[in-house]
């Protein structure tokens, strides 16, 4: 008989993370059950926490005194047993807190009481009685008795221009009552049938090879517009028809609309949408639909992986090469890692899809960790967009200096003449990249960050894009009091003004972060340019993936350079990644589509692989100059980042933290630590930032002492520096 459970309090404090025992009073022990909410007495106050039961604890030091729980806050587990297994997991793998992993598995605000949305509407409760057979009771009454239990009064009131005083007779003469009712907040829009397609050879194979494998991971490297969405889809039907449930993730909210718009056509009321565009209230409907086994399948962002489903059947993870699939936040977790993990706990099947997929990932099918699924040609017979590469320095010399080249130019107008649709790609918003002083070279940088601030025409002023703070434009060089200040680089906002300045008569929308703040704003542009509301869409990257428009037959790439430049070891993959999976935007349909690429390093390997669609011969390339740089998949890179506002602080212990490093490992050949320095961005919103790199055999129990070293050599002083450790990171910026 277990006795005793094990605790996790509701506290973020460093100190508190670990598993509290507690008794079980032996009014609640036929009640207790691993995963609740309980209230449990805390502290030399003992007050009342929450915290979250994650063991069973059959005996204990009887010597020791324990305290009971004082009561049960949920009466069904918020976090199932699978997922409790899940969170032991993480917090070894991330180096993260319980609490930080319970709160992912869990809506925001449970812990606080958020409950159902109610709304008192009105209904029939006896029949019309003789006093009130007259109008307006009449009338009042036939509405409601064709309208039961839809409208409150106030609605009453406002469609049917009923007077209150009127319905509130006919409620104290008990020939209506108000009810309450559970409102909803769940997307319950029904959408257009989305007829399922016939698949072809290949993807008929693949749907089979997945269903009928003992092995549980896959990735599926199919071209742009290859039909991997519809091979989704029959798997999702599979585990459908087995009585299984399905997880579909997508890298960013932008694609969520069309995805939503596909698999609620297809499968209607069974699919829910989880992201974090929803409100609270949102999220806590859709995840109590899952857990109430309401749905079958869920469509969503990264968060959606931790979604209560009882009977996991499949995990699918589309544009698995994304890096928004990576927390940036503790715990600092990969969805595809969750998924792994997942697939081994929940005894699941793991797909990954992607047309250009990570090196990783690739690395990993060549060592038999996943199945490769191989599909090179479109599907429906589509062709491969026509993709040519423009020289921008030659451009100059020809005295073009307007963002657009000849070519481009010149096929954007007959696209536009012949009615069809244009997407011009650009990974940068604002309108211009820096400002800076043509006499004296001064850049204006935030005074919070260390970086150069945007410039927004349409809202007057320069924008930092780390810290969100604003300047009014300068008008003077502060450094040598100039009036030659000018605007350089190009951003989205740009490029949109140039189109609406040169193509006057064509419809232009943008989709950037600066456009799609506001709820639904993405679905709003996706359906206008879908329906053929614009001729141009212009974005960045939340355009380069995912959208299937069949009247898109040209795309230009402004600057294929951005982000080639930075300075990361994957710069040179994630430009691939982004010039071929924004090519992929063109000739969807039956018409030929043709994609402009503008560069000014038209000699790099992966521009010239993305503009031969050769992913083959650049994974290759890159891999070859990863294993010569011992980088990963070779090694693993654990990043210690720390950050303070007192920067000499921050230096002197990130100096006392390296050489303990050092000394630590001066006997090991096979970590190298580099640093301590400052970091590429060595500042961001008022906060200093410095970091100490280990590369090489970096194992997580090596990753853990360093976190816990230092934290030891901070002890006195770790409320003024943050720190942040992880394995592998997406950027070492």
């Amino acid at each position: 008989m277990n006795n005793y459970i094990g605790v996790i309090v509701d506290s973020e404090a460093v100190s508190l993370d670990r598993i509290f025992t507690y008794k079980i009073p032996e009014i609640l022990k036929e009640n207790i059950k691993l995963g609740q909410i309980v209230k449990v007495p805390f502290g030399m106050g003992n007050k009342k926490v929450n915290g979250f039961v994650l063991e069973f604890i059959s005996d204990v030091d009887e010597n020791i005194k324990i305290k009971e729980i004082s009561s049960i806050v949920t009466n069904y587990s918020v976090i199932t047993k699978k997922n409790i297994e899940l969170i032991f997991k993480m917090k070894k793998r991330y180096f993260c807190s319980y609490i930080d992993c319970i709160k992912l598995m869990i809506p925001t605000g449970i812990t606080k009481g958020i409950k159902h949305k109610t709304n008192y509407v009105i209904c029939i409760k006896n029949e019309l009685i003789e006093k009130l057979k007259k109008r307006p009771y009449i009338d009042i009454y036939d509405a409601v008795r064709k309208y039961n239990g839809v409208y409150t009064k106030s609605e009453l009131n406002h469609k049917f221009n009923f007077s209150l005083s009127s319905i509130n007779t006919m409620i104290k003469h008990e020939v209506l009552e108000v009810l309450e009712k559970v409102v909803s907040r769940c997307d319950n829009r029904v959408f257009d049938k989305y007829e399922e397609k016939v698949l072809n050879e290949r993807q008929h194979e693949i749907v089979n090879s997945i269903i009928d494998s003992k092995l549980k991971k896959f990735l599926i490297h199919g071209v742009t517009g290859s039909g991997k969405t519809e091979i989704y889809m029959s798997l999702v039907k599979k585990m459908i028809e087995e009585g299984k449930e399905s997880i579909i993730l997508v890298p960013e909210i932008s694609l969520t609309p069309q995805m939503v718009e596909r698999f609620k056509g297809r499968f209607g009321s069974d699919v829910s949408v989880f992201h974090s565009k929803l409100s609270d209230g949102e999220r806590y409907d859709e995840w109590l639909r899952v857990k109430s086994g309401e749905v079958k399948v869920a469509v969503g962002a990264r968060s959606a992986i931790f979604l209560p489903f009882r009977n996991l059947g499949i995990i699918v993870i589309d544009e698995e090469h994304e890096g928004s699939y990576k927390s940036e936040s503790d715990p600092k977790y990969s969805a595809i890692e969750i998924g792994e993990m997942k697939s081994e706990i929940e005894n699941c099947k793991l797909v990954l899809g992607s047309a250009t997929p990570s090196i990783d990932t690739y690395y990993k099918c060549e060592n038999n960790q996943y199945t490769l699924l191989n599909i090179s040609e479109r599907a429906d017979g589509a062709s491969m967009p026509e993709i040519s590469v423009v020289d921008m320095r030659d451009e100059l010399k020809e005295n073009n200096k307007s963002i657009f080249s000849r070519e481009l130019y010149a096929a954007i107008k007959e696209t536009l003449e012949k009615k069809e649709q244009i997407i011009l790609f650009l990974n940068r918003r604002g309108f211009s990249t820096f400002v800076s002083c043509r006499k004296c070279g001064f850049v204006f940088k935030c005074k919070n960050c260390d970086v150069p601030m945007t410039y927004h025409s349409d809202k007057k002023y320069l924008i930092c894009h780390y810290c969100g703070s604003t300047e009014e434009i300068p008008k003077i060089c502060p450094k040598c009091g100039s009036k030659y200040v000018k605007y350089f680089g190009v951003g989205t906002e740009r490029v949109e003004r140039e189109v609406k300045k040169i193509f006057s008569a064509a419809r232009v929308l943008r989709m950037d972060k600066d456009t799609t703040g506001k709820k639904n704003s993405y679905e709003l542009i996706y359906n206008s340019f879908k329906n053929g509301g614009a001729d141009i869409l212009i974005g960045t990257q939340m355009i380069a993936k995912g959208f299937d428009f069949k009247e898109v037959t040209l795309v230009g790439i402004v600057a294929a350079d951005l982000t080639l430049n930075i300075p990361d070891y994957r710069a040179a993959e994630r430009t691939f990644q982004l010039i071929s999976q924004v090519s992929g935007r063109a000739g969807r349909g039956s018409k030929k589509g043709k994609v402009i690429i503008q560069t000014y390093t038209p000699e790099s390997y992966a521009i010239q692989y993305s503009s031969k669609n050769d992913y083959k011969n650049f994974y290759k390339t890159e891999i070859m100059l990863r294993e010569g740089m011992n980088y990963p998949p070779f090694s693993k890179i654990c990043i210690a980042n720390m950050s303070s506002k007192n920067e000499t602080l921050l230096i002197k212990y990130t100096q006392i933290i390296g050489s303990f490093f050092k000394n630590k490992f001066s006997g090991c050949d096979n970590i190298d630590i580099l640093g301590p320095c400052p970091s590429p961005i060595g500042k961001i919103n008022e906060f200093y930032r410095w970091q100490i790199l280990l590369k090489g055999e970096v194992t997580y129990n090596t990753a853990d002492f360093v976190k816990k070293s230092i934290y030891e050599i901070l002890k006195k002083d770790y409320n003024v520096i943050r720190i942040s450790i992880d394995i592998n990171p997406l950027s070492l910026l």
